[in-house]
């Protein structure tokens, strides 16, 4: 009878430490190339493996995961947000899903006040008014923005980070609006404005900060119908998931000057973004990187792995199962 490591497949080049664990613990088959499986090449890479530790992006829709292994019981995705993984398709075939959440909340919550106050404050003018020599020195008019102190800030999706968020935004003396599925209870509220309707917080929004997760019922929900509800002028901030928001409709308000700015982390489609934004002065713009912290992707990784070893070491149910809706 042999003690056979359980053997996990890695997806991505997860980080030196995250990796060092796997391999500690697992019979662990890494990507240190960082290459990008498709359906098909997940699949044949998953042979024998008996756990899957994934990533955002990775191409586990129904039909992959329908074609996976029958030694594959466990996928433990490095993320918070699952919409990558049909958990459906997984419980069909007897295999868990689990998630990180709780601990990229505050890196996260740092990168939306982030993309607010460079939005507000045309950060990515004046770097590029700098970096290309164009700057002749101060004068009275010069990238004039929006003010922030004392401002309506509209959270959609109160949550975690949403929470995280309208503490960070208080320090600013923001007035805090909310929408969520269910209202705080008073300590976590704090004085925020409920709004059990979403549409109906639009109007009080200044600023618009998207921290829902991605679901059927927000996706591209901020629309043109919904834009024209925000008074004009407001700053949209996206740090949640690129299809919450309709591009098309969010470039057309920013080069009209309806909306004006927008600050964003997360696109539809990403990598390969809506092409309209390349050109948008007034678009605040960062690559995913809300969660980007040396700290905070160790913590996700090592939240990976306690899902990972739980189930396939010590025959228990991962902490942070995802359950299918």
């Amino acid at each position: 009878m042999t003690n056979r490591k359980p053997r996990v497949l890695a997806t991505r080049h997860f980080p030196p430490d995250v990796e060092t664990r796997l391999a500690a613990s697992f019979d662990a088959v890494l990507n240190p190339e960082d290459r990008l499986y498709d359906g098909p090449a997940l699949v044949k890479a998953s042979a024998g493996c008996d756990g899957i530790m994934c990533a955002a992006g990775d191409a586990l829709n129904a039909e992959t995961i329908a074609a996976l292994p029958a030694s594959v019981r466990i996928i433990s995705t490095f993320s918070v947000g699952y919409e990558h993984v049909d958990v459906a398709a997984a419980t069909k075939r007897n295999i868990a899903v689990s998630n990180t959440p709780d601990v990229l909340t505050d890196a996260t919550a740092d990168i939306t006040l982030l993309c607010l106050l460079g939005a507000a404050r045309r950060a990515h003018e004046g770097t590029t008014m700098l970096r290309t020599h164009n700057w002749v020195g101060w004068n009275p008019n010069q990238l004039t923005g929006v003010h922030v102190t004392g401002k309506r800030l509209g959270i959609l999706g109160m949550g975690r980070i949403g929470q995280a968020v309208a503490d960070r935004a208080r320090a600013f003396r923001m007035q805090i609006h909310y929408s969520n599925r269910s209202r705080l209870p008073p300590d976590l509220e704090k004085g925020a404005t409920f709004h059990a309707n979403a549409d109906d917080m639009l109007p009080y929004c200044d600023f618009l900060s998207i921290n829902a997760p991605m679901t059927p019922a927000t996706h591209k929900w901020v629309n043109a119908e919904r834009i024209g509800k925000l008074p004009k002028g407001a700053v949209v901030v996206n740090t949640a998931r690129g299809g919450v928001v309709d591009d098309d409709a969010l470039i057309a308000a920013l080069k009209s000057g309806r909306i004006a700015s927008a600050g964003l982390d997360v696109f539809d489609g990403e990598p390969k973004i809506h092409r309209g934004y390349y050109d948008l002065e007034n678009a605040f713009l960062l690559p995913h990187m809300g969660s980007a912290t040396v700290e905070t992707r160790n913590a996700m990784g090592f939240k990976a792995l306690d899902n990972l070893e739980a189930f396939l070491l010590k025959g228990q149910a991962p902490p942070d199962l995802v359950k299918a809706s």
